[in-house]
């Protein structure tokens, strides 16, 4: 990760806004290699530093951070007595660190799912205020025209009366089409094509917030974070 100022390492692991972590920096409760630390300026790095809040490491090795490429068939659950889980895809090391999926995709969408075991964290990152955009890829039956774009813009008003927030549409060369949001209804994408009378084929996410699906991945495939990534994760909570 490198060297980072204080402030920004603890507000982006979530700890607090920029403000706020000055506050906190007075009250005494945080050691930087056991020494306490007060100034927000102050340059760290977590990777070759013991940074501790309150007593507990900013980035403790007991918090975990994956990332996933979600395949078609499976489920975003911890537990299903019917269908296979992406919790039934982890091997017993990452199956022992009690994951749960950051949101959910629907059975058939494949793509960039996290997991981890840190409730603060998913609680912030799916909530509402914040506008998280996420991005997929479809493909429909037909492709997609300059209209859907415009439509997409204003706002779909979807079968049950609710109206969309505005939404990015852009038309891709292989008549694909790329879709970000910044909420997450039940089946939204598939609800705001369908009311315009297109059927979404495939879906796939390909971006959430700031981080990309590493499509090295193979359908199914997992790893943990990288430092880089986990900075732009934690950054959806400033």
């Amino acid at each position: 990760m490198g060297a980072i100022r204080l402030d920004k390492l603890l507000s982006n692991a979530g700890y607090g806004s920029r403000s706020e972590i000055k506050r906190i920096l007075k009250e005494g409760i945080v050691t930087v290699d056991g020494e306490e630390a007060c100034r927000p300026e102050m340059k760290v790095d977590p990777d070759t530093q013991d940074v501790q809040f309150d007593g507990n490491p900013v980035f403790s090795s007991h918090t975990a951070y994956i990332m996933m490429h979600k395949p078609a068939g499976v489920i975003s659950a911890t537990y299903d007595e019917e269908e296979e889980t992406v919790i039934d895809l982890l091997d017993e090391e990452a199956e022992a660190l009690d994951l749960f999926p950051v949101g959910r995709l629907d059975k058939d969408t494949t793509g960039l799912l996290i997991l981890t075991n840190d409730g603060a964290f998913a609680h912030r990152a799916l909530s509402p205020k914040k506008h998280v955009p996420k991005t997929y890829i479809a493909m429909l039956t037909e492709p997609p025209d300059t209209a859907d774009v415009l439509a997409f813009q204003k706002g779909i008003t979807l079968e049950d009366e609710y109206t969309c927030k505005p939404a990015a549409l852009r038309l891709l060369p292989d008549g694909t089409a790329e879709v970000i949001l910044t909420e997450g209804k039940y089946h939204q994408v598939k609800r705001m094509f369908a009311a315009r009378g297109k059927t979404v084929k495939t879906l796939k996410r390909v971006a959430f917030g700031g981080l990309p699906l590493d499509e090295s991945l193979a359908t199914g495939a997992y790893r943990p974070l990288t430092p880089e990534e986990l900075v732009q994760i934690f950054a959806l909570n400033e």
